[in-house]
């Protein structure tokens, strides 16, 4: 494909396409053949994540069973002052997708034009802070950048591995520097801002800056979105300016072009890959269809696979600890005896036969046994099926009288009713799941509802912190100091306590800050973040999920589930087993570039 461009004078030869220094992919079974198309499914543009995970390029990188930090956009690194100071080096000759260099003015414009322009960034992201306080990144040269903090920030390196932090190295200043105003002419930006039915520049810029939504943007990744992603499919097309390669220098990815094709709901992609219709997929094929896929595997030439995962629930329950609808329910569920209750009631084995076919783990929310910061109580507490012991527990704390069909009674007399709000599509049997815990709840007394929203509609309500509890599922536990989203009292969207965590993320200028052993999990975090000391870093975690487990801000029903991967037998260098987790960027910690589809 891109030969015959270079033949017609389009393109460069390949060898001015690639940095001096490319990263060299390992293979997972034979260097592959180009060419072909990727055909994949998703739920929409507010399900990008199934694009971001076949796309994985942050700062650094894992391998691809997570054990180890890698180059990847920066080729290399130093570390100064106890910590304090990080020197990145970039790869001379790497270029964006429209072949404008890519130096560390790009890395530059993201720190002084985005980050630190507080229309684009009202908050800092607390990874590039440490102790409340953010970094300070400067230009060496034009191809070194370095960052400074104020206190040791032992994490760092780390922290630059997990897709949060993409942002960094993805923003290139040749291309969205046209909507900032400090290059833009203001009436021009204006004019622009108005034609595209926005009100704010940085409305504008927002919509700009994303390539997952503007074909126009460059990028660094292996494939470059060339459709209009309102109109279906949603199609990319290979970067002739990637910068990696294969063992033997072939440039990739191998595979010209992905389709990620539309589907109404999880149910409608597991059909698709049934009927063998899908080329290879982890995202949304839930573990419940795993007989039907094997029954139909060889009809339709795909193989099943099945990745250890670092989940410590699928799914957690999340009671929001800040609910601001309605002081008397906010109360109850901060009491921690509440929420141990409504742990004991459920009965975990049951789900785990009844769901997962007896594969997962009935465990609590937490860390999985793989993990360095694992304690085998952490995963029992509260954990066994206890009905008795949630009533006395409930009772104990003054919900023991009752209406004539037997729910509890509030303090106020109103019945004590929940509503769990579950997102369309999840990340397993969660409507069935929910089912249960209606049950489970209700034979204890509270009188439980459940709602499924549409995607974006329950991530917008979250984000708002105004769910009453909520289903999601908790990944991230092999490596949970890298994110804390599901380590802290936060939860993937804050849904758990929106006030406390935007005290947090904001350094205390918003929000509300937390009490007690909140506050405290909060501080024990930040000093594992700020030491080098790995041993310590273990330490401080245990001691944060220790409250975890008495305090329960997470409540675990079945976690260590396999991930089903379906994989047409054509498509090759897909590894048997590898790790499934948010923060390897699965399956992108597996070089989808490497992908082939073999003739």
């Amino acid at each position: 494909m891109l030969r015959e461009l270079v033949q017609q004078g389009k393109l460069p030869p390949v060898e001015e396409r690639l940095p001096e220094n490319p990263v060299v992919v390992p293979v997972v079974e034979e260097i592959g053949q180009y060419g072909g198309t990727w055909n994949r499914a998703f739920l929409g543009l507010s399900d990008l994540a199934g694009v971001t995970r076949i796309t994985y390029n942050p700062p650094l990188r894992r391998n691809i069973d997570g054990s180890e930090v890698l180059p990847n956009v920066f080729a290399s690194w130093e570390v100064a002052d106890e910590g304090r100071v990080f020197t990145f080096h970039l790869r001379k000759g790497m270029r964006w997708s429209d072949g404008a260099a890519y130096t560390a003015d790009d890395i530059l414009f993201w720190y002084e034009d985005i980050i630190l322009n507080e229309e684009l960034t009202p908050v800092i992201p607390s990874w590039f802070t440490i102790e409340g306080v953010p970094g300070i990144l400067s230009k060496v040269d034009d191809y070194t950048v370095r960052v400074e903090f104020a206190s040791p920030y032992g994490l760092f390196p780390q922290m630059l591995t997990q897709p949060n932090t993409i942002q960094m190295v993805s923003r290139p200043k040749h291309y969205l520097s046209q909507f900032h105003p400090r290059y833009a002419h203001e009436e021009e930006l204006m004019q622009a801002t108005r034609a595209a039915g926005l009100e704010a520049w940085y409305q504008l810029f927002n919509l700009k800056a994303d390539p997952l939504k503007n074909p126009d943007e460059p990028t660094i990744n292996a494939w470059k979105l060339i459709s209009d992603p309102a109109k279906p499919p949603y199609i990319m097309e290979r970067n002739p300016y990637y910068w990696k390669v294969d063992p033997e220098g072939n440039q990739l990815p191998y595979i010209d072009r992905v389709v990620q094709h539309y589907a109404d709901n999880a149910e409608v992609i597991n059909l698709m890959a049934v009927s063998g219709d899908i080329d290879m997929q982890l995202r949304h094929i839930q573990f419940l269809n795993y007989p039907l896929l094997m029954e139909n595997s060889e009809r339709s030439g795909y193989r099943v696979l099945m990745w250890p995962r670092g989940i410590g629930a699928n799914p957690y329950i999340a009671f929001n600890l800040n609910y601001p609808d309605d002081p008397i329910l906010r109360d109850i569920f901060l009491n921690e005896k509440f929420r141990q209750a409504a742990s004991l009631a459920i009965n975990r084995d049951e789900i785990n036969e009844l769901m997962f076919f007896g594969l997962g783990e009935p465990r609590q929310a937490t860390v999985v046994a793989e993990s360095v910061y694992y304690k085998p109580e952490f995963a029992r507490a509260y954990a066994d099926y206890n009905p008795d012991e949630a009533n006395r527990l409930l009772d104990s704390i003054g919900l023991d009288k009752r209406d004539a069909q037997g729910y509890r009674l509030r303090p106020d007399g109103k019945r004590l009713q929940v509503l769990i709000e579950i997102p369309e599509g999840g990340w397993g049997p969660w409507i069935d799941i929910a089912e249960l815990v209606k049950d489970y709840w209700e034979a204890v007394g509270i009188s439980t509802d459940f709602k499924v929203l549409e995607r974006s509609y329950w991530f917008t309500r979250a984000d708002a912190g105004i769910t009453q509890v909520t289903f999601w599922t908790m990944d991230y536990q092999l490596t949970p100091l890298v994110n804390p989203d599901k380590l802290l009292p936060r939860g993937d969207r804050r849904e758990i306590a929106h006030d406390w965590n935007l005290w947090y993320d904001s350094g205390g200028t918003r929000g509300v800050k937390p009490t007690g052993v909140y506050l405290k999990a909060f501080e024990l975090y930040d000093q594992a973040k700020s030491t080098p000391d790995e041993a310590e870093q273990i330490r401080l975690t245990q001691e944060i999920l220790q409250l975890q487990s008495e305090y329960l801000w997470f409540i675990g029903t079945v976690g260590s589930d396999p991930a089903l991967v379906v994989v047409k037998d054509y498509f090759r260098n897909v590894p048997e087993v590898a790790p499934e987790d948010y923060l390897l960027g699965s399956p992108g910690n597996t070089y989808p570039e490497q992908y082939f589809i073999k003739r």
